[in-house]
């Protein structure tokens, strides 16, 4: 597996350790419990990535050019990878609804990256593309691991089966675009953009896979994720930064919408999943002052920057903003599309270089 700069180890989940953290500590033990070995499921998930070294391209053989190729394993609640194959590339639809989904997803996924940017899957050369579902037991996330994607079914208490949100397939499997061509390092502002740069690509799929306008979209990350019991919409809120959730047992969504608000911690890799939120609210600036459809215009100008070899494995919000600035000046020229990125990242307190 090769990458631009350098292959550097990923594990990429979609709920942020913060909220596992705050549900760990819950008095009711049907809810911290889960909460605590998914920590610790993450935490080995993790230490395995980084001791796995991965040297020259994936030894697995293409797809068929514009094709998708797709591989669906059922783990039974254990935690082998991949597991037992359950659904392959062009099989009919099963019984379990959770295999049916993440096929479709990966699918989704495919056909966004195809149609319009033009990318031949997240390696833009065919890389099949594999998941695992029903992994471990009350299993309270889904994550990337470098080379694929694994889904769990959550405890049904606080988190219900994490293939029901199409932008969390997304979001995960954008961490591999983002691992084959900027490979962000996973810390601190740079983290925060992979990210971000997840949750942009994953809410423009489910929004393309809808038909949606930027005007249409709720700009929300994992919605239809949380259970009923639990006071929240989804685990995030590009519109709205700070408002997916306010619930007793999770607390509240602790993502900043400007850089007023900008958080410094250790936790989360300094931050990566808070953080994310200034850059996600830069985007969904961009896209609504735009209009039309967000993966057209402003998804094009994102995709530009991840993709384009110019931005650095330690980009900073202002690298990645300067970048945006000049990517929509050098497809769109001097319109409206660089005076909307302009202005989404002043709006935000992003200052370009």
């Amino acid at each position: 597996m090769t990458t631009h700069g350098g292959f550097e180890p990923v594990f990429c989940t979609i709920v942020p350790p913060h909220v596992l953290d705050k549900l760990a500590q819950a008095e009711d033990s049907a809810l911290a419990g889960p909460a605590r070995r998914t920590l610790e499921r993450d935490a080995f998930e993790r230490t395995q990535r980084r001791l796995t070294t991965v040297i020259g391209a994936t030894a697995v053989a293409a797809a068929a050019d514009g094709k998708p190729q797709r591989t669906v394993h059922d783990a039974r609640h254990g935690t082998d990878l991949p597991g037992h194959k359950v659904r392959g590339e062009g099989d009919k639809p099963g019984k379990d609804a959770t295999v049916n989904r993440a096929y479709a997803g990966l699918g989704a996924t495919f056909e966004l990256l195809l149609k319009a940017y033009q990318r031949d899957s997240i390696d833009g050369n065919g890389l099949p593309l594999n998941a695992t579902v029903h992994y471990d037991r009350e299993y309270n996330n889904a994550f990337w691991n470098g080379e694929q994607m694994v889904f769990g079914d959550g405890d049904g208490e606080i988190f219900l089966d994490f293939t029901i949100p199409i932008d969390v397939i997304g979001h995960e499997l954008v961490h591999g675009v983002t691992q084959y061509t900027a490979n962000l390092t996973y810390f601190g502002q740079p983290g925060a953009l992979n990210e971000s740069v997840s949750d942009v690509f994953g809410s423009l799929i489910k929004q393309y896979t809808l038909g949606q306008t930027a005007a249409e979209a709720d700009w929300l990350i994992g919605a239809g994720l949380l259970a009923p019991r639990v006071t929240g919409k989804a685990l995030r809120s590009m519109k709205e930064p700070g408002t997916a959730y306010d619930d007793d047992v999770l607390g509240k969504d602790p993502q900043p919408a400007t850089m007023d608000d900008y958080v410094r911690t250790g936790r989360d890799n300094g931050g990566v999943h808070i953080n994310s939120g200034i850059p996600n609210h830069a985007f969904y600036l961009a896209a609504t002052a735009l209009g039309g459809h967000a993966w057209e215009r402003a998804g094009l100008i994102w995709y530009d920057v991840l993709t384009g070899g110019e931005l650095k494995q330690q980009a900073m919000f202002a690298d990645f903003a300067t970048l945006t600035v000049k990517a929509a000046r050098e497809r769109f020229g001097d319109g409206e599309e660089l005076d909307a990125v302009s202005k989404a990242w002043e709006q935000v307190g992003v200052r370009t270089l």
